[in-house]
């Protein structure tokens, strides 16, 4: 199927799912609204446990200097966890700093999970979000991946309504490369959701990162072929600076 239109199907089935969702909110089933809640509290609870040191170090920092209402976040995987110099990089776009809440190894499913931990508690006015190749690296579908980024989205939404929400798309690395199809597929369902979303975008980092050959760009890519360099980093920066609004 093309891309245009798989993206547009997709979009309709997720559309038509959270439609059927809330209109069955009115008449809730008792068993099957506590076997959702129960299932949904057991993922979080594995969730913690997995994530246990990467969460109590977030809360040392917390407790350390706790960030500001009104800033910006970043939350995802190790490509924004191992962004050193990330305040540093847009301190001229956001001068209070922004939150560096990426956690190595992590998904789109594990942020839907925490998006209440790491993004919702701080208030940020703008809220960035890179994930979803490690999903894909799992076994899990570009349309998996979609819906984890939207119940990522309604969480955040449902207790910050005005935030803006960019979506920086899944990057091209070589170690990956097979998974490539799967990678442009879940950029295309994602940026066609987001057109329907107020106030929130898709970053395409994806294009940029691929070279002349339409291969990913090795000098952009660590010896392990999957985290950045400080070039890849400084492509990154040059690309997300122009999203960054002030307050």
């Amino acid at each position: 199927m093309h891309p245009m239109k798989t993206a547009l199907a997709a979009v309709a089935l997720l559309a038509a799912a959270l439609s059927a969702s809330a209109q069955s909110s009115f008449f809730p089933q008792e068993s099957e609204t506590a076997a959702a809640e129960a299932a949904a509290a057991r993922d979080y609870l594995a969730a913690k446990s997995r994530w246990h040191n990467e969460l109590a170090a977030f809360a040392r920092a917390d407790q350390e200097r706790f960030p500001a209402p009104g800033g910006v976040v970043f939350v995802g995987s190790s490509t924004v966890r191992m962004w050193t110099r990330l305040s540093q990089d847009f301190a001229q776009q956001v001068p209070g700093g922004v939150v560096n809440r990426g956690f190595g190894g992590s998904t789109l499913a594990d942020c839907a999970l925490f998006a209440r931990d790491l993004v919702v508690r701080y208030k940020p006015r703008h809220v960035m979000v890179y994930a979803g190749d490690n999903d894909l690296a799992e076994g899990r579908t570009p349309l998996q991946v979609l819906d984890s980024f939207a119940r990522f989205a309604n969480a955040v939404r449902a207790e910050l309504p005005e935030a803006r929400i960019s979506f920086i798309s899944v990057k091209p690395s070589p170690s990956r490369e097979q998974l490539l199809p799967q990678i442009r597929e879940t950029n295309h369902v994602i940026s066609a959701y987001l057109n329907l979303l107020p106030n929130s975008e898709f970053i395409d980092i994806y294009t940029p990162m691929l070279g002349a050959d339409g291969r990913p760009r090795p000098e952009l890519f660590r010896s392990d072929k999957l985290h950045m360099t400080d070039e890849g980093y400084r492509l990154w920066h040059s690309v997300i600076a122009p999203h960054l609004q002030n307050p």
